[in-house]
């Protein structure tokens, strides 16, 4: 379930008092929707700031619709918003995106300075680094939402996919990604098919792998983070989301 933010007028502009934080409600099916719903917020230094697993979807979908239709607002930039950031920051969601400079999940969210904590490792690939990074802002900062984001014509899934058909090994650390992403590769199909369904599933596999991790999996028993897997496409410019 997604919601409508623009509808919301301020939501967006979230600045709060980490106490002030609230069970969630479920989340449903797609991140980009044009179904509206209600909105759940915390107010903070600077506004309003997304609470819920749901509120926070909300805010991105709303994001990625303004960055997709080219109507961009890019928030949270101004001097106030930075002066305030000094004191300290609460972003409302996590993404793990990959490395691929045409994937800046802060652009295709339209979001601005201390929104989104972002986490980025070419194909979405975990390690304890990134592991460690998200546990910081679910633990310490207390984000509702993790969002685990591929995208089209992923160089990194691509790479190895290609080097599980030639069998040839990647050089140098490169090797430890394409051993991550292999298990994503569907044997059954061929050619830009292969690559296309491995970005997709690969994003499913570490989505599944956060879900069960035990510093994540109590707060995602409880309501209070949600773990999603959503997909950008290059050709669109749209999120949408993997279930």
């Amino acid at each position: 379930m997604t919601v409508d933010a623009e509808r919301h007028g301020l939501v967006g502009r979230r600045r709060f008092v980490r106490a002030a934080l609230t069970g969630a409600v479920a989340v449903g099916a797609g991140l980009v929707s044009g179904s509206p719903a209600t909105s759940t917020a915390t107010t903070g230094l600077n506004g309003l700031r997304s609470a819920t697993p749901e509120s926070a979807l909300g805010e991105l979908a709303a994001g990625n619709r303004r960055w997709r239709t080219f109507r961009e607002r890019h928030p949270d930039r101004t001097r106030a918003v930075r002066q305030a950031l000094a004191a300290g920051q609460h972003p409302f969601a996590v993404v793990l995106g990959c490395v691929d400079s045409r994937v800046p999940p802060e652009l295709v969210f339209d979001q601005g300075l201390g929104d989104l904590l972002t986490v980025r490792s070419a194909g979405e690939v975990l390690d304890e680094a990134v592991l460690g990074s998200i546990a910081y802002g679910v633990l310490e900062l207390a984000i509702p939402l993790v969002v685990v984001l591929g995208h089209q014509s992923c160089g990194a899934v691509t790479a190895a996919v290609q080097a599980a058909e030639s069998g040839e090994r990647l050089p140098g650390h490169m090797q430890y990604l394409a051993d991550q992403v292999r298990p994503a590769i569907d044997r059954t199909l061929t050619g830009a098919a292969r690559v296309d369904a491995a970005i997709t599933e690969n994003v499913r596999l570490v989505r599944s792998r956060l879900a069960v991790e035990p510093a994540l999996s109590p707060r995602i028993a409880g309501k209070r983070l949600a773990v999603v897997g959503a997909r950008y496409e290059l050709t669109s410019q749209r999120v949408h989301r993997i279930h």
